[in-house]
């Protein structure tokens, strides 16, 4: 194996320097002490979904085409997939040039596209995920034992944060057992492996230090059997952003823009991305009737929850706790929900948040929009307006909302620009978090969530080990690996080839054959999405 890329998944120094300081993690420890270490910044939005191809494709969402977990079109959505990353992957890169590659676990590359090697999808990925080459998955449950891609879910009953906990962990070993069988037999050039329990553990367990050790320490246990058995010639560790605590606020965009006059809203609409789609003609609905006096209650009940900013998600999640969820969801109308709660009218406003980890605001113009609300000639005037007023967004105490409030212009460039948000809104040093509710304009964040710098370590033969990687980006991850393999990076690139690590220089490369896009139509996902909070 020439190279090794190792994802972390909300890795940062922040979360990495204590548990070496610990000793916790000797073979990560090494890795990043022989090697050229630093911060490495992400992009805007630093979610997953999108964050993870720009680090595989070396470009920006505009050029790559995902921009969130959710895909548009008009008003309607859908969760997204390979289909949607329209740009050649490292590993594509890796098979023109004539090298094969293992891939496992890596998100939003479900269905995967032909190349030589094999590739084992990741995040958003179903629970039995399509595979490459086809029936490599029963191979890999023959040698290595049953494959999932994500941790059990609650069922009938409840299970215990230790149990849930074990899973992960369990994971996390099955990522590495994985990916030392599937390298052993294709023997490749290039290796690519992702932890996302890493990321996952501080939105299930925040604040508990100690389960964070237990992960990365099963990452560390890993790394070193992956190590020993490929004995990679470079290896190059990389996340996709940073984690923190947050200690400001969520703050509810569309209540705001409802306030200024840009949102219309409605009730008994599901208008605002939503996993909790259940159709009231598969429940069973014993109040008595529609007017009966119990159903009018739970809707009242419900109306005042949803004022207070208890979305179905987090309603779900507190019912699942006492183990009554399931209970719930066959005995009360879906309508009661949708009733009590209000949502954006799309069609009728003027701008909106579509979805929280866009980081933006799109707004609803006559010939993009199936129903534009804003004249094409009035953009540009309604934009600059609209920046102003989120400009002039404050926290109860008197402070900036946003650090920024940019043209998407500043921030995507490229064929697939115009599918982002209109207006890029940068919450103050990411302590505060974005919602798409209607309600009380403030509310508590997450504890633990995402923050702009993550971290990048590149070791092994001809390495420079005292590089300067101070301005180290997200976008120059993959030309970095590309000419570790001896492979020229794409001159459409949007990063550079880190300082530490020399090559063949950047070429010009073909014309991307981007196909037609599959809708991914998977309601576990979504409901997995929304347990991590990226649905509301």
């Amino acid at each position: 194996m020439r190279t090794l890329l190792v994802g972390l998944d909300a890795a940062c120094l922040p979360v990495l320097r204590p548990l070496f300081d610990d000793g916790e993690l000797p073979t990560l420890r090494e890795t990043f002490e022989e090697g050229a270490t630093a911060p490495l910044e992400s992009q805007i939005p630093p979610w997953t979904a999108s964050a993870w191809p720009s680090l595989y494709t070396g470009k920006n969402p505009g050029k790559h085409g995902v921009f969130d977990f959710l895909s548009f079109d008009g008003y309607e959505w859908d969760i997204v997939n390979s289909t949607d990353v329209k740009a050649r992957t490292v590993w594509e890169y890796a098979d023109e040039a004539g090298l094969t590659s293992v891939v496992v676990n890596a998100p939003v590359t479900d269905p995967p596209r032909e190349f030589d090697g094999a590739l084992v999808p990741g995040y958003l990925a179903t629970e039995k995920p399509r595979c490459h080459p086809e029936g490599i998955l029963e191979d890999i449950e023959d040698e290595v034992g049953p494959y999932r891609v994500y941790a059990e879910r609650e069922t009938d009953e409840r299970r215990s944060d230790e149990a849930k906990f074990r899973d992960y962990v369990e994971l996390t070993h099955l990522r590495g057992r994985t990916f030392c069988y599937l390298a052993d037999r294709f023997d490749p050039e290039f290796g690519f492996v992702q932890f996302q329990k890493t990321d996952a553990v501080f939105h299930d367990f925040p604040g508990d230090q100690a389960k964070v050790r237990d992960i990365y320490r099963a990452v560390d246990e890993e790394l070193a059997e992956i190590l020993d058995a490929c004995d990679p010639d470079t290896v190059v560790v990389a996340s996709d952003h940073g984690m923190g605590e947050y200690d400001g606020y969520e703050f509810r965009v569309n209540q705001f823009l409802k306030e200024q006059g840009r949102v219309v809203t409605v009730r008994g609409g599901q208008d605002v991305p939503s996993w909790f789609q259940i159709k009231d003609s598969e429940l069973t609905d014993e109040s008595g009737g529609d007017e009966s006096r119990d159903k009018q209650l739970l809707s009242a009940v419900a109306a005042a929850a949803a004022r207070a900013g208890l979305t179905y998600q987090r309603g779900k999640a507190i019912l699942d706790r006492f183990g009554i969820a399931e209970f719930v969801g066959r005995h009360v109308p879906v309508s009661v929900v949708f009733a009590a709660s209000e949502s954006v009218d799309f069609a009728a406003s003027e701008a909106y948040l579509r979805s929280p980890s866009e980081l933006g605001v799109r707004l609803n113009v006559e010939g993009r929009e199936p129903n534009g609300a804003v004249a094409e000639e009035e953009y540009d005037a309604v934009r600059e307006a609209l920046m102003d007023e989120l400009r002039a967004a404050e926290t109860p105490e008197g402070t900036p909302v946003f650090d920024r409030v940019v043209l998407r212009e500043e921030l995507f460039e490229g064929p697939y620009a115009d599918e982002a948000v209109d207006i890029v809104t940068v919450p103050t040093e990411f302590e505060h978090s974005l919602s798409a509710l209607v309600g009380e304009q403030f509310g508590d964040p997450e504890s633990w969530n995402h923050k702009l710098d993550g971290v990048v370590s590149v070791s092994g033969e001809g390495v420079d080990a005292d590089a300067d990687l101070s301005e180290a980006h997200l976008f120059d991850v993959a030309p970095t690996v590309l000419t570790t393999l001896g492979v020229a990076p794409d001159v459409e690139m949007d990063g550079s080839v880190l300082s530490c690590v020399s090559g063949p220089k950047p070429e010009t490369y073909p014309e991307f054959n981007v196909g037609g896009r599959a809708r991914t139509d998977d309601e576990d996902v979504e409901s997995r999405l929304a347990d991590l909070g990226y649905l509301e």
